[in-house]
């Protein structure tokens, strides 16, 4: 009966670790789409109405369409990227990094993860700043229900940038993204509540007959042509970021079980993605234009918005903010995890780097690391000080988006698929590859130039930490 038991321990122990000797993952597609959907239904998609107002009714649809399909289409040149060499039996790479090294190596795996970690602090400074914004658009909520809508009511930003720092503080403590499935699901929860809530109030204004004047080619009469190309750029930007999740993607991969193949579940999570991504940017784009027309505001949700009804204002915003506490972690995760391989690797016998402690709050038990604790509140700390600093919303999110898109979402899996192929130069659907490339790199230097120009104007007219919205 021991060699029973003591074999059925071994088995069992066997059977809770993966082909790699790591935790047995248990993602699903499903729990895969709700990360992707998590990260890209966030601080982006409430800007896209304004997007729309700078391009038009014709441009408009067209780039939320194309940016769609191409993200689609890449993506799931990425998803076969998780193993090598074979997609289904290969050695898993767990981080984008490791794709890369791995497909492309040299260079270009360094250049990699320049982008990719750069974007994604990025990512964090723009999910703090937007709920500030969405607090402080709480308190005018109540401002204007108190004195009056005409009343100007004036909030700091950097009270609530530092009570999101508080809040990170304990959320990055959860040790990583396998652990983040339920805060996934219920921040997609919660990014539907508030795009449905802007979608209802849009819908709302257009039935009663107060939409305004709208145009096909977009822009605005009362702004030089120069500037509305400028605006143009930028709005291309915040197109780009609403549906970048590349970044992520290797690493919400690695959180799939093996069986069925990741690469397959990966696709079904991205045909999910995507799609939900198209029909919630369309939705919002299209009614918020519809409502505001050329004064269109940067986010439809914030003060300078919709005001009423006032209690769905607020929900809408505390809608945003929940969500925004998910995507955030959803985007600091694959941070997290890089500098701890890197010092698990560099100090293997440090107890301040290897140890955990158990601890035990009410009947939950989890694990603290004191290099986590002291490593992930630095990391919080810095890019709270940063948000504080410069609290740009559009021009913000459209330098965060050319930044992130094309070496991502287009760049490193064209070239990586291109590499696994063994794809020859000079042949049709080696010149089709890098003429995708090429185009939306020039489409991205574009907006990175008109996103430094807004933001230069906007450091000119604002002196930093004493923002007021």
């Amino acid at each position: 009966m021991k060699e029973e038991d003591h074999s059925g321990a071994i088995q069992s122990a066997c059977s809770a670790l993966d082909d790699d000797g790591k935790p047995k993952r248990t993602g699903t597609a499903w729990t895969a789409s709700a990360h992707l959907i998590t990260a890209v239904i966030g601080a982006g998609v409430l800007s896209l109405a304004w997007a729309m107002a700078q391009l038009g009714w014709i441009i408009g649809i067209s780039t939320l369409l194309l940016f769609a399909c191409v993200t689609l289409y890449t993506s799931n040149l990425l998803a076969d990227c998780y193993r090598s060499p074979d997609p289904v039996t290969g050695k898993r790479n767990t981080t984008y990094m490791d794709a890369v090294k791995t497909n492309l190596g040299g260079n270009r795996y360094f250049l990699c993860g320049l982008f990719q970690y750069i974007n994604l602090v990025g990512a964090a400074i723009s999910f703090t700043i937007t709920t500030s914004i969405s607090a402080v658009a709480i308190q005018k909520i109540k401002c204007f229900y108190q004195k009056g809508i005409a009343t100007q009511c004036r909030f700091s930003n950097n009270p609530y940038m530092i009570g999101f720092g508080v809040a990170q503080f304990f959320l990055s403590q959860i040790p990583n993204l396998h652990k983040l499935s339920w805060l996934s699901i219920l921040a997609s929860i919660m990014s539907f509540g508030y795009a449905l809530i802007g979608i209802g109030l849009s819908l709302a204004t257009i039935v009663q007959g107060k939409g305004k004047s709208t145009s096909l080619i977009g822009g605005s009469k009362m702004r030089s042509s120069a500037n509305n190309i400028w605006n143009m750029l930028i709005a291309l930007g915040n197109i780009a970021l609403a549906g970048t999740y590349s970044q992520i993607a290797i690493e919400v991969q690695d959180s799939l079980r093996s069986s069925p193949p990741e690469n397959k579940a990966m696709k079904t999570a991205n045909k999910i993605g995507v799609l939900t991504m198209t029909i919630i940017f369309l939705a919002c784009a299209c009614s918020g234009y519809a409502a505001f027309g050329s004064e269109t505001p940067g986010n439809i949700l914030m003060s300078s918005g919709f005001k009423k009804p006032f209690w769905l204002i607020e929900l809408a915003n505390v809608f945003v903010i929940v969500h925004v506490a998910g995507a955030y972690q959803v985007a600091a995760q694959p941070i997290f995890r890089l500098v701890e391989t890197m010092a698990y690797q560099r100090w293997p016998s440090s107890s301040f780097v290897i140890n955990e402690y158990p601890m035990r709050i009410g009947k939950s038990k989890f694990n603290i690391s004191l290099f986590r604790l002291v490593w992930r509140t630095i990391f919080v700390v810095i890019v709270t000080v940063l948000a504080m600093a410069m609290p740009f919303f559009n021009e913000m999110l459209a330098l965060l988006g050319a930044l992130g898109f094309w070496p991502s979402s287009i760049y490193f899996p064209v070239e990586m698929y291109i590499a696994r192929k063994k794809i020859k130069i000079g042949t049709i659907r080696w010149f089709a590859l890098h003429a995708l490339s090429l185009f939306f790199l020039a489409v991205s230097m574009a907006i990175v130039c008109a996103a430094i120009h807004g933001l230069n104007q906007d450091i000119h007219k604002y002196t930093p930490f004493m923002y007021k919205a």
